[in-house]
This record gives structure tokens, C-alpha cells and sequence, in this order.
């Protein structure tokens, strides 16, 4: 999975660490649409933090910076999902100023 992200134009991950260690991790898929003036959309998926590291600002600083390579993309959209039961990962990220705006429908195959 990780090397079909880096070879795909419209994929990345973005890793925290702290020498050798991973704290952090997000991917951003940037999805072309007729929306938003033809303007691309950032998908933001497996936003994770290490369990001993939450709640000292990693991911605040993770999405930070995910929404500023979007802004600099010129993508007129960050958006997400979050499962239903999350309530704590849904304050976090309305906290960021993501709003909720959808219902969102799964098809697994």
C-alpha cells in the first residue's frame, strides 16, 4: 500500500517522527471533481497518533499541515470521515474548524 501511494500523483502520506520513531501518520488522496470550479478536493484518511503521544498537539500539527499542502495545491476542499462512535476524534476535528456536512454511505465489496 505505502509504495502505490508514493507512486500515485494524487496520493501521499504524511509521516510524524521523532528519529526513528513513527508518531504520526495521514494520507491525503486529491480528488479532480466539477465542484468548487473544477477545483480539487482533499480526501484525508488513517489520521493516526501514537496512543502514548495524544493530546499534546501532534495531530493538530499533522493536520496543519495537511490542510496547508491542500491550500497550496489550490484545492478548494479538506474533507473526511470519521466513524460514528468517535465523538472524541469529532471534537478534535471540529476544533479545526471542519464542519459536519454529510451523511456519509459505505458499499463494502
Amino acid at each position: 500500500a505505502f509504495a502505490a501511494i508514493a507512486d500515485d500523483p494524487r496520493n501521499e502520506m504524511l509521516v510524524l517522527v521523532d528519529g526513528d520513531a513513527v508518531l504520526g501518520c495521514a494520507q491525503a488522496t486529491y480528488i479532480p471533481g466539477l465542484g468548487r470550479s473544477g477545483r480539487e478536493r482533499a480526501l484525508v484518511e488513517a489520521v493516526r497518533i501514537r496512543a502514548d503521544r495524544r493530546g499534546g498537539g501532534l495531530g493538530r500539527e499533522l493536520m496543519r499541515q495537511v490542510v496547508e499542502r491542500a491550500r497550496r495545491r489550490g484545492c478548494g476542499l479538506v474533507q473526511l470521515t470519521s466513524g460514528k462512535r468517535r465523538a472524541d476524534a469529532h471534537r478534535f476535528y471540529e476544533s479545526l474548524g471542519f464542519a459536519r456536512s454529510h451523511e456519509g454511505f459505505k458499499l463494502a465489496l
